[in-house]
């Protein structure tokens, strides 16, 4: 077998990411006038709003009084009157551009002798009337969507209508129900849609074969997690000697084959524009939302075992140093010889004589070979200084009714890192052509610290005993460098995850800055095209590119300007954009922003899992250790459950304890008692809340269960003492929630019926710190 040596490989480009998670400060304020601005408004649950200005300015405050005419994503113009004392703008609302038009989700009530709708998202802030012939035939406590027909005003709530049930708040999978609709996540694919993944062939024809190489020899396999069910990816490693003698130049031909989806999704077309909406699958625990129909996503684009397959190839030869040396990219035909996960992979390169390699006795060889091109590349992973965080991802095992059965740490083994490193040299070379082309494309950027959260972290580590100096722009390798630095200390991962929050969130721009956390000059998304629009349109202009043209991205309806998310801004441009360049910019906010929503979707389902999960566990007691420190309290990860709750200042003693911003610690102005993060505690589980997906815990002392009940010396401990602790927490479980009961029927002070858990505290919490970042590559 023969296939063509690719030509040199091209030289590479740059590009960044845009932080929009920094809080408004005095310095931002400082920047905006008092003027007219339009934007989209934010919600908190306390009652007050944000309002982002288009034009990416700092964000405006509007008092509880200014909301109470508006909801969470209505556009308004505003007008700032003045600066507050933390130096936010505050404003009043002048117009109301645009109502949000999606369904709001939430409970069906009747309290008072009204029905009323209380939001799911509680930055709504205010409940919704339902006038007693529009509740449609849902029930009180069941969760339903509904349609807005009289927005809030300054004297009225808004009024609505049961536009759809969705059932009972228990119901197996109702969490995803909800959480679809409140993000506002496309679910259903349009007719059209539907009729044209319908009339696709169900296999190859020989029309689809033409002006493609014949790979279907090439022991090219898939490696993938044991729940997959779509594949886009296939690997293949063979030994390369170019030249005679010594010094020939001997590597490894690495071979990327990738899904070429865009043979089937062509630009304009039902498929793309609901491909292109979506912009991304959505992965929850049990099910996904995909990008593409099922016919696609799990059939004629899945690179599955032993059928023919259209892709899309990146053929590169890889010097002993991990150097790319080359690199083509050429459509071909290919026939995955087998479908591997990466347990049996890694079995089988632990061990080459196990029951795994024997069984695959024909491919270990090939797997020798993606393992020794794997550790080369990681030389330069090295030599680069590319940022690589040990942190701790989970997985939640649910059962066949949806709830949690077990959380789990997900660990990678060398064949999830082989992949990886395979991954990315693939997506480098996508970059780097179609720079070298000064092509338009979306990159994956990423900024590394801003100043703000440098000087941040520096405190943050010079607190926690690291001592290390941060130049005024951090390179990667000095972050890198820290993370080796503390590996082998007991807080570890919490450092590593300081390191990860002081980082910008990665994302797509047509501006290429490189990405910082690994260290590449230019790096794009190549590898995904089922699940990720930005790799459709890296396919399409390679494809463009090969044959000398030029792929245009053509207007749609669908296709928007990207909204200001908040706590961001925008980076400003130099220089006007191109009508084409600003095309381009608006698909990459739209994909960035839609990557957010996923990833807040799926932290949403996850919450609500773990908190429903954690209200069979009140009561008990777990080790922790702290996560994140705030002025109100801790936040701890329980280490048997991966699961992370509150500790309120108020349940740390009768100890006054002030907060040290710099350090990141409450500090007992008594007992000098220091709570940081990496601080092993051991707390009981005290409220769960499931509606505010929030668990608070209390911190116990050691022994302390057991003095309270010895009362006394040791020698006075009755013999039963185990019988009576466990008596004593059953007590409490009781008081606790007749509590609960009371509380309850004093919210309902009419006697009328309120559906399950629909006793709400009114009152709001402690705002809390963003969830834990991940790493998204």
């Amino acid at each position: 077998m023969r296939l063509p040596i690719p030509p040199p490989g091209l030289s590479g480009t740059k590009e960044y990411t845009i932080n929009k998670n920094e809080h408004i400060n005095a310095g931002q304020a400082t920047t905006a006038l008092l003027g007219e601005f339009e934007g989209r408004i934010e919600g908190h649950r306390d009652g007050h709003g944000l309002v982002f200005p288009d034009n990416g300015d700092p964000a405006i405050y509007l008092a509880p009084q200014e909301m109470r005419s508006v909801l969470h994503r209505d556009r308004v113009r505003v007008r700032v009157l003045r600066y507050d004392r933390k130096g936010r703008p505050e404003g009043r609302v002048l117009d109301i551009l645009e109502r949000r038009k999606a369904p709001i989700i939430g409970r069906l009530l009747h309290e008072g002798g009204q029905w009323v709708v209380a939001p799911e998202d509680s930055r709504y802030g205010q409940d919704i009337l339902i006038p007693k012939n529009a509740t449609a035939s849902a029930q009180v406590g069941q969760v339903v969507a509904v349609e807005l027909t009289e927005p809030p005003s300054l004297h009225s709530q808004p009024v609505g209508r049961v536009a759809e049930v969705l059932g009972e708040i228990d119901d197996s999978g109702m969490e995803i129900e909800i959480a679809v609709r409140k993000y506002e996540v496309p679910h259903e694919f349009t007719p059209e849609t539907l009729a044209q993944a319908a009339a696709l062939p169900e296999k190859l024809r020989p029309v689809d074969r033409k002006h493609r190489a014949d790979l279907r020899d090439v022991a090219l396999v898939t490696i993938d997690g044991e729940d997959a069910r779509d594949f886009d990816d296939a690997v293949y490693c063979e030994p390369f000697k170019r030249g005679r003698g010594k010094s020939a130049f001997e590597g490894w031909r690495l071979i990327v084959a990738i899904a070429d989806v865009s043979h089937y999704v062509k630009p304009g077309e039902p498929l793309d524009e609901d491909a292109y909406e979506r912009a991304t699958s959505v992965y929850f625990p049990r099910r996904v939302i995909p990008m593409l129909p099922e016919k696609l996503s799990n059939g004629l684009c899945s690179l599955n075992p032993e059928v023919e397959r259209l892709a899309m190839v990146c053929d590169m030869l890889v010097d002993g140093e991990g150097r790319i040396d080359a690199y083509q990219f050429y459509p071909a035909v290919i026939e995955s010889q087998a479908r591997l996960t990466y347990t049996e992979v890694a079995a089988i390169l632990g061990n080459t004589r196990g029951p795994e390699a024997q069984r695959r006795a024909d491919l270990v060889p090939h797997l020798l070979h993606l393992h020794e091109v794997y550790r080369a590349l990681l030389k330069q992973r090295a030599l680069r200084g590319a940022v690589d965080f040990e942190t701790t991802e989970t997985q939640i095992i649910c059962d066949d009714n949806g709830r949690i059965e077990k959380i789990v740490p997900r660990t990678r083994n060398e064949a999830h890192r082989l992949i990886e490193e395979s991954m990315l040299a693939a997506n480098v070379c996508a970059a780097e052509f179609i720079a070298a082309a000064d092509h338009p494309c979306l990159f994956r950027v990423h900024e590394g610290p801003t100043p703000e959260k440098r000087v941040a972290l520096q405190a943050m580590l010079r607190s926690l005993g690291v001592a290390v100096h941060l130049s005024d722009e951090p390179q990667p390798r000095e972050i890198q460098a820290i993370a080796q630095a503390v590996q082998d200390r007991p807080d570890a991962v919490q450092i590593h995850t300081l390191l990860l929050r002081s980082m910008q969130q990665a994302i797509y721009t047509v501006h290429n800055s490189g990405h910082f956390g690994l260290a590449y000059d230019a790096y794009a998304h190549f590898t995904s095209p089922i699940r990720r629009y930005p790799d459709l349109l890296v396919h399409r202009v390679i494809k463009a590119i090969l044959g000398k043209r030029r792929y245009h991205l053509v207007a749609s309806a669908k296709t928007r300007a990207p909204e200001v998310r908040k706590g961001g801004k925008l980076q400003r441009q130099p220089k006007p954009m191109s009508q084409e360049m600003a095309l381009w910019e608006a698909a990459g906010g739209h994909c960035s922003a839609n990557e957010r929503r996923a990833d807040e979707a799926s932290r949403d389902v996850e919450a609500w899992l773990k908190c429903r999960y954690m209200r069979e566990h009140l009561g008990e007691e777990y080790a922790g250790t702290v996560s994140a420190v705030a002025g109100f309290g801790l936040f701890v990860t329980l280490d048997a459950l991966y699961v992370d709750g509150l500790v309120h200042i108020t349940e740390l003693g009768g100890e006054y304890y002030r907060y040290d911003e710099a350090r990141g610690e409450l500090r007992g102005e008594r007992t000098g008692i220091r709570y940081g993060v990496g601080t092993r505690v051991r707390v009981q589980v005290s409220r769960v809340d499931l509606d505010g997906r929030k668990i608070d815990f209390r911190m116990m002392r050691e022994g302390e269960a057991e003095r309270l009940l010895a009362r006394g010396s040791d020698k006075q401990r009755a013999p039963g003492s185990v019988a009576e602790l466990a008596a004593v927490r059953d007590a409490d479980r009781i008081a606790k929630a007749a509590a609960k009961a009371a509380k309850s029927k004093q919210g309902n002070p009419t006697g009328k019926t309120i559906g399950k858990g629909d006793a709400r505290s009114r009152k709001p919490g402690p705002q809390r710190p963003a969830p834990k970042a991940r790493t998204r590559r």
